[in-house]
């Protein structure tokens, strides 16, 4: 999404805005509709929690470490295994703040700032994660909601010609995002059935959990079925899937002949994509994803 924008902004390019908003879309029919067909258990889709407070200033603080790092939580993993080192060096640093916003001196502060949702009804009828429709007090018309914004996505999408000639190397913006909404709808199944709750796809919590499995055995998400590894320890589902980025990365590059390990040359540019990388953590953890 990083890209995205930037693109829209600095070069005046929609392609890769048209593929964001293609799998935007994709996903939010897709993972909808295995929550209404039963496909999530009882509980359904796990939204997060409104905190209008936390969004806007975490999301505002990552902002400013994505443009210092280099990239965003998922960016930065799928830049290692393109070779990138200053993407692991921003990686260190976000893990870094991470775990002091989750288990660590700024988790207080976290819990607070996070404090201030908005929930719809009160008593039993009370909704603590309310999805958009509840918002509005119509949750019969969840559908009519979706279609409104799907119905804004397809003309920007088909005005850059998703049906067009196919690139010489590589995939399709169009092929690109409607596979990116595919594997979101897999992620929200997946994660109900080996992970206990349609958690679906993030990559602040996710790392974090990772790595704490590492250093301590533990991925320490309290509302998430656990794993052993051969016997060893608890890690999530979450965490796992964090592994596959780089990995996955790493064998799309060297298919493509794009692999290829590089390393900033002045000590300056290492620093200021690891605070990037702290920043991220920090705006990660509050924003909630």
């Amino acid at each position: 999404m990083n890209s995205a924008f930037r693109d829209v902004i600095f070069v005046n390019d929609m392609t890769l805005l048209r593929a964001w908003l293609l799998a935007l879309g994709v996903a939010i029919i897709g993972s909808n509709l295995i929550e209404d067909f039963g496909l999530l258990g009882e509980d359904g889709l796990a939204r997060q929690a409104f905190a209008p407070i936390s969004a806007i200033v975490g999301g505002y603080i990552f902002g400013l470490g994505i443009v210092m790092a280099g990239g965003c939580g998922s960016g930065v993993l799928y830049k290692q295994g393109e070779g990138q080192f200053a993407a692991f060096i921003a990686t260190v640093g976000f893990v870094f703040t991470l775990i002091m916003s989750y288990h660590g001196p700024l988790a207080p502060v976290m819990k607070w700032i996070k404090s201030y949702k908005v929930s719809i009804g009160s008593g039993d009828d009370a909704i603590a994660n309310p999805a958009l429709w509840d918002l509005f007090s119509a949750p019969n018309l969840k559908w009519v909601f979706i279609a409104v914004i799907v119905a804004i996505i397809i003309p920007i999408v088909w005005k850059g010609g998703p049906l067009g000639k196919q690139p010489k190397k590589g995939w399709s913006w169009s092929l690109g995002g409607l596979l990116v909404g595919l594997i979101i709808i897999i992620a929200w199944w997946t994660s109900y059935e080996w992970g206990g709750r349609a958690r679906g796809l993030s990559f602040s919590g996710p790392l974090s959990e990772l790595v704490t499995f590492f250093m301590l055995g533990d991925s320490m998400a309290k509302n998430d079925q656990l794993f052993s590894i051969v016997g060893y320890g608890a890690i999530s589902w979450s965490a796992l899937y964090i592994i596959g980025v780089p990995i996955g990365a790493f064998l799309s590059a060297k298919g493509l002949s794009e692999f290829k390990l590089t390393a900033p040359k002045q000590v300056d540019e290492l620093m200021r994509v690891f605070f990037g990388g702290m920043i991220m953590g920090v705006g990660g953890a509050l924003a909630g994803g």
